[in-house]
C-alpha cells in the first residue's frame, strides 16, 4: 500500500511541475503549424522557416491597421534579410484582392492564405480574433512575442539579434 501512495505522490507532482513545451498560442509555446497555399498556390509550410527568427504576420487587405503597418515590416524585412522571414497570413477571400495588396505594396516576403476568412482552422489554432495579430517565432519554433507592433516589434526584434 506505501509502494502505490508513493508512485501516486510521484505521479501527481511530476504533472503538476513538469514545464514540458506544449504547442500553442503564449509565449514559450511550440507555434502551431501552418500550411497554407502562396499566391501561387503552392503549399508553404511555417516550419519551412525554421532556423531563422519568423514573425507570423495575420493581415488583411481591408484592414487599415495592417496595410499601414507594412512599411515597418518592409524596413525590418530590409534590415535583416538573412536573419529575419516573415510569414504572411491573409484573412481575404477573394485572392485579387489579396494578390493586388500585395502586388500594392510590394511585400517581398512569404505570404499565404486559404481564402476561407474566419472558417480557417489556422484561426482556431492562433485563437485568431481580430487582426493585426502576429506571432514572433525564434530560429526553433518558440513564440518569442506576439501581438507587438510598431517600435516595441523593432526593439524586440533588435533585442533578439543583439543577445
Amino acid at each position: 500500500m506505501k509502494k502505490i501512495y508513493l508512485v501516486l505522490t510521484f505521479t501527481f507532482f511530476n504533472l503538476f511541475i513538469s514545464n514540458a513545451q506544449v504547442v500553442g498560442t503564449d509565449i514559450g509555446d511550440i507555434a502551431p503549424e501552418i500550411d497554407l497555399p502562396d499566391t501561387k498556390g503552392e503549399k508553404v509550410a511555417l516550419s519551412s522557416l525554421r532556423g531563422s527568427l519568423v514573425l507570423v504576420d495575420f493581415w488583411a487587405s481591408w484592414c487599415g491597421p495592417c496595410i499601414k503597418e507594412q512599411p515597418l515590416l518592409i524596413k525590418l524585412h530590409n534590415a535583416y534579410p538573412d536573419k529575419l522571414s516573415i510569414y504572411g497570413v491573409s484573412m481575404d477571400t477573394k485572392k485579387p484582392l489579396w494578390t493586388g495588396a500585395i502586388a500594392k505594396a510590394k511585400l517581398p516576403w512569404t505570404n499565404v492564405s486559404d481564402l476561407k476568412y474566419w472558417q480557417s482552422p489556422v484561426i482556431g489554432d492562433y485563437m485568431l480574433q481580430s487582426i493585426p495579430l502576429n506571432f514572433l517565432i525564434d530560429k526553433n519554433g518558440i513564440i518569442v512575442a506576439k501581438n507587438i507592433h510598431g517600435q516595441a516589434l523593432e526593439d524586440k526584434i533588435k533585442t533578439l539579434f543583439v543577445e
